[in-house]
């Protein structure tokens, strides 16, 4: 298993679309084949700034994703709000502490 992050800076006005977009797809995304976990956070110094948290079982499962219908739709939505290009790293968890 490893961990998707991508880091994304919106236009503050396209925010709310963003939001919108991801609520409709969240759980789409959440259930597709190889992703364990889904999360959304925000930036607390720069609020136009998101990051997406995605834990997959391999890297097969995130390419058949990225590949996917659904991908294409949901980030084809997102890609037109940004203010930057996104930047994403695929990381393996080395340590985690309760």
């Amino acid at each position: 298993m490893f961990i998707r992050i991508v880091k994304m800076k919106f236009k503050e006005s396209n925010i709310d679309l963003f939001l919108e977009n991801f609520n409709q797809n969240k759980e789409k995304i959440r259930n597709f084949k190889g992703c364990n976990l889904l999360e959304l956070y925000r930036d607390k110094n720069d609020s136009n700034t998101f990051f997406t948290y995605s834990y997959w079982e391999s890297e097969a499962d995130l390419e058949a994703y990225r590949n996917s219908e659904l991908f294409k739709v949901v980030w084809g939505k997102a890609k037109a709000l940004f203010n930057n290009k996104a930047e994403a790293w695929s990381v393996d968890k080395v340590e985690s502490l309760p």
